[in-house]
């Protein structure tokens, strides 16, 4: 029902060298589920040794037949698409419908950056003379080193994968330990859409490790990571030091505003699913609600009603809404967290508490009048809770949502247009949507500014962080 996951290394899945493993954990019985290959530092120089000559091939392969070929690869997911959900429901615990969305939507990046690249255009540049030609080139960057995490473990890879491709650029991917099955089985379809030798490469394995050793390496030329900030620092500065082109997706606390015109039932149905969507382990996931004053009760008590309504379990029951958390310290961090702020004064409103028995199921949990004192007021929880709080005019709104040196992802409800375009000047985010959620496709951008990283991985701006903007200039003689 599991597979254990090799390293796929010059279109080949193959044990690690020296034959190291780790154990794979499902997070709904804490059982051992399988294992996925460790790799070492030989094995790394393995993958970029397939890069090197993957790379040679792929840039010199027209457009139209990459296109072609990430489309077949694409289709081949949707296949199998079934099998791939179940997989990622036992390493990651979320909802077995969550992780079919998140497969199909998948394929639909993949489509959409097959179509990008058709469209990595240059120009012609009028000339000063009439004699010269002066063009503007976009070629590939070379060679990809992607870092991803747990928690999409398929539409964090799929986002740097297609660009790569779709650039003309070779890949390496340190994909997630805790969750290997799964990208695998994406690296799998474009395998068997004929991709060719060394284009792509995947390896898991200790993560600072590797991060250092590739990120130092001369024959990597681009850096894409997704992950904390701290860490996302850390490597962004390191990748500087050797002069890397670098897109970094990182943390965020997102904002909700909530006024008093607004249609609550529709944010609350929206934000409810958002926010609790992957038992709240999601970097733009809605998480301190700013709710005017007016509407403050009766919001608050509508998102009661409709979050005692979640049903917490097992991702394969279909009954289920909200599966358990990756693993045990992020269960333990968000009791902390919801202790901390209850001894500073915030009010309990529903949950609050893990379950008792195997795996790491938290109890959907909202809590109001949270001071700014409070740690989860300032630490992304990163888990499914709800953090509620007042204003009274805008200008405190607006303050209370960039308050924080994140700037991810925002989200608002009002019924005011004066309001929206104000809102659209004002809050700090890369991202906001006003509304409706409409956050997270692949063709409009994804990304943050301030600590919350730089770069698009969507939209027409992701694949220009995978290109060279080269000028070549000739007069005839």
């Amino acid at each position: 029902m599991y597979p254990n996951t090799q390293l796929y290394i010059n279109a080949q899945w193959v044990d690690a060298i020296d034959k190291s493993t780790l154990a794979v954990i499902n997070p709904a019985d804490e059982t051992q589920i399988g294992t996925v290959a460790k790799a070492s530092i030989a094995d790394l120089d393995l993958a970029l040794q397939a890069a090197e000559h993957g790379f040679a091939t792929w840039k010199n392969t027209p457009a139209q037949q990459r296109s072609k070929l990430m489309r077949k690869a694409a289709q081949i997911l949707r296949e199998r698409s079934d099998n791939i959900a179940h997989i990622m429901t036992l390493e990651q615990g979320k909802p077995l419908a969550q992780a079919k969305v998140e497969t199909l939507a998948a394929a639909d990046t993949i489509d959409w950056f097959a179509g990008e690249t058709l469209r990595a255009y240059g120009r012609i540049v009028p000339p000063r003379a009439m004699d010269v030609q002066s063009m503007v080139i976009k070629s590939p960057v070379g060679i990809v080193a992607a870092f991803t995490p747990w928690n999409f473990p398929i539409n964090q890879v799929v986002r740097k994968l297609s660009a790569a491709l779709a650039a003309g650029c070779a890949i390496i991917i340190k994909a997630p330990e805790e969750t290997p099955a799964s990208p695998a089985q994406l690296i799998q379809a474009f395998h068997d859409a004929g991709i060719p030798q060394g284009v792509i490469n995947l390896v898991y394995g200790i993560p600072a490790q590797i991060s250092e050793y590739l990120i130092a390496h001369p024959s990597i030329k681009k850096i894409s990571f997704t992950g904390s900030t701290p860490v996302g620092k850390q490597l962004a500065s390191l990748a500087g030091l050797h002069m890397k082109k670098v897109t970094m997706e990182l943390g965020g606390h997102a904002p909700v505003l909530i006024f008093n015109d607004a249609d609550l039932d529709l944010a609350v149905k929206e934000m409810v699913a958002a926010k609790f969507r992957n038992a709240g382990q999601v970097c733009i996931a809605p998480t301190r609600f700013i709710i005017q004053r007016d509407v403050y009760d009766i919001f608050i008590e509508k998102l009661i009603a409709q979050v005692s309504q979640l049903k917490v379990g097992n991702g394969l029951d279909e009954a289920t809404d909200v599966g358990p958390m990756i693993h045990t310290r992020g269960l333990s961090n968000i009791q902390r967290l919801i202790a901390d702020a209850l001894d500073q004064g915030a009010t309990l409103c529903l949950g609050g508490k893990a379950l008792t028995g195997k795996g790491y199921f938290m109890q959907p949990t909202i809590l109001k009048d949270v001071p700014l004192d409070a740690k989860c007021m300032h630490s992304e929880p990163f888990a499914p809770l709800i953090l509620c709080v007042p204003f009274d005019h805008y200008q405190d709104a607006i303050v209370e949502a960039n308050r924080l040196p994140f700037g991810l992802a925002a989200y608002a409800y009002s019924a005011s247009n004066r309001t929206c375009m104000a809102l659209g000047r004002d809050i700090q985010a890369g991202m906001l949507t006003i509304n409706h959620n409409g956050l997270s496709v692949p063709e409009l951008p994804f990304g943050g500014i301030n600590d919350s990283g730089y770069g698009s991985e969507g939209g027409s701006e992701a694949i220009e962080a995978y290109l060279n903007t080269r000028l070549v200039t000739v007069a005839g003689r």
